[in-house]
C-alpha cells in the first residue's frame, strides 16, 4: 500500500471516528515535528485534510487544535532534548547522514535569526525537521526555546486545520 493509500485511509477513519481525531491529530503532528520522522513522513497534508473535516463531520475545532499544537510541540521538545544530548552526533545517525547539509544549513539560519528562527522554521518543511534540532546542538536557553517553542506551535497547528477548513467551506459553498 503506498502512502497516499494510508492517509486517505486515515482520513477516512477520522471522518467515521471523531472522537479519534484529538489523538491521532497529536501524532501526526508529533510525528512531523520530530527531527527524524518528519524527514520521512510529512504529515502537514494529513492536518490540513483533517482540518478539511472540522465542519462537516462535525469534529469540534477546539480539542483538535490543542492536540496538534501540545503534539508538535512535544515533538520539537524532544528534537531540541535529542540535539542537546547527542549534539554534533545527530549528523552521523540516519536519515541526517543521507542529508549531511541540512545540519549546516540549519546552523547558519539560527545564527541569523535566533529565537525567531524557532517560530519561523515551524513553518518550512526542511527546517522544521533541524531547527529544534540545531538548538539542543547550540544549547539555546531552555525557556526562550520553549516560548517560541509553544507559541509557534499554537499558531502553527491553528493556521493547518484552519486552511483546511477554509479550503472545505469554500468547496461546499461552489459545490452547493
Amino acid at each position: 500500500m503506498e502512502f497516499q493509500a494510508y492517509v486517505d485511509a486515515l482520513i477516512a477513519f477520522v471522518r467515521d471516528n471523531a472522537v479519534w481525531a484529538p489523538p491521532i491529530v497529536f501524532a501526526l503532528a508529533f510525528g512531523e515535528s520530530l527531527a527524524f520522522i518528519s524527514l520521512l513522513i510529512p504529515a502537514w497534508g494529513a492536518l490540513v485534510a483533517i482540518g478539511a473535516l472540522i465542519g462537516p463531520s462535525g469534529i469540534h475545532f477546539f480539542p483538535v487544535w490543542i492536540a496538534g499544537s501540545l503534539g508538535a510541540a512535544c515533538g520539537d521538545w524532544l528534537s531540541y532534548w535529542i540535539g542537546l544530548k547527542l549534539e554534533y552526533r545527530v549528523q552521523h545517525i540516519w536519515p541526517l547522514s543521507r542529508h549531511p547539509e541540512m545540519i549546516p544549513r540549519g546552523e547558519i539560519f539560527m545564527k541569523k535569526w535566533g529565537v525567531p528562527g524557532i517560530f519561523i522554521g515551524r513553518f518550512f518543511g526542511p527546517l522544521r525537521a533541524v531547527v529544534p534540532l540545531i538548538a539542543g546542538i547550540f544549547e539555546m536557553p531552555y525557556w526562550l526555546f520553549q516560548l517560541a517553542n509553544f507559541s509557534s506551535a499554537f499558531v502553527w497547528a491553528a493556521v493547518l486545520l484552519t486552511l483546511g477548513d477554509g479550503i472545505s467551506q469554500v468547496v461546499s459553498y461552489f459545490w452547493h
